[in-house]
């Protein structure tokens, strides 16, 4: 068979559903400056977290959906403050009709942690975990709230490095890394957050807004820490903690980091 033919019968491209990683922002007011100012502010305290990071934007919180003119300032705003809007969070018909006249897909609905579930919601609905106005979105391999899934019990105990790029989530339960956490890899859990190896990427706890949940890390270098929505930043964290072993918590709003003796 010659060689052109053989490749025909290749696809040219192979489409795999993962684990993705992004962050929601939910847009307050259209006040369009302040909002890329304060984004321009997040990417400068921040580079390694928000630069060039995808954004879904979420006008569920105004009143009315915009329209496409000020949608698109708003995007061009955003893109000048440094982080890449790739879609619209799912809302009313008004939304969809946007989306499609700025070309931008309409991706999962992100719930708040002050958001209730409604009765009628799946219990193994994938989580949002805001912070501040941007909330980093789990999505799962598989659709999470398939019916008559069962819940899951004990903790989920994961003993290979999560390199950059990874993301392992404990739906409901807690979750125990014995390796490595790189820079750029994230963890998550509903419950709390064990890592024996050096915790150098992300860890989110509490993500379906367990104000109770902690952290605890023997190896604390970590890019972002967040509880129930609450988070610090590499940049926001004692310099005397990176190194050590660490736990977090969340006290009423503030987020807690005490050396663990």
């Amino acid at each position: 068979m010659p060689a052109a033919a053989a490749g025909a019968l290749e696809p040219a491209g192979e489409l795999k559903f993962g684990q993705v990683g992004l962050a929601n922002l939910r847009v307050l007011s259209l006040e369009i400056e302040r909002l890329a100012a304060e984004m321009r502010e997040r990417v400068l305290r921040a580079p390694r977290l928000f630069a060039r990071a995808p954004v879904v934007v979420d006008f569920g919180s105004l009143s009315a959906c915009p329209d496409a003119a000020t949608a698109r300032t708003l995007l061009d705003a955003l893109r000048d403050a440094g982080v890449l809007p790739v879609g619209l969070a799912f809302g009313a018909a008004a939304v969809e009709a946007l989306a499609v006249e700025l070309s931008l897909p309409v991706l999962a609905r992100f719930r708040a942690q002050y958001e209730r579930p409604p009765a009628a919601q799946a219990p193994d609905e994938a989580p949002a975990h805001p912070e501040a106005q941007v909330e980093a979105q789990v999505q799962e391999a598989h659709d999470a709230s398939a019916p008559g899934r069962p819940p899951a019990t004990g903790a989920l105990q994961h003993a290979q490095p999560v390199r950059s790029g990874q993301q392992v989530y404990a739906h409901g339960r807690d979750l125990i890394v014995t390796a490595t956490v790189g820079a750029g890899a994230e963890v998550i859990a509903d419950g709390c957050v064990h890592v024996y190896g050096s915790l150098r990427g992300r860890a989110l706890a509490g993500a379906r807004g367990d104000t109770g949940a902690r952290i605890f890390c023997r190896d604390f270098q970590a890019e972002l820490v967040a509880i129930a929505g609450h988070y610090r930043v590499l940049e926001e964290i004692p310099a005397e903690l990176r190194g050590r072993s660490v736990q977090v918590w969340l006290q009423g709003e503030s987020l807690c980091l005490r050396e663990l003796g």
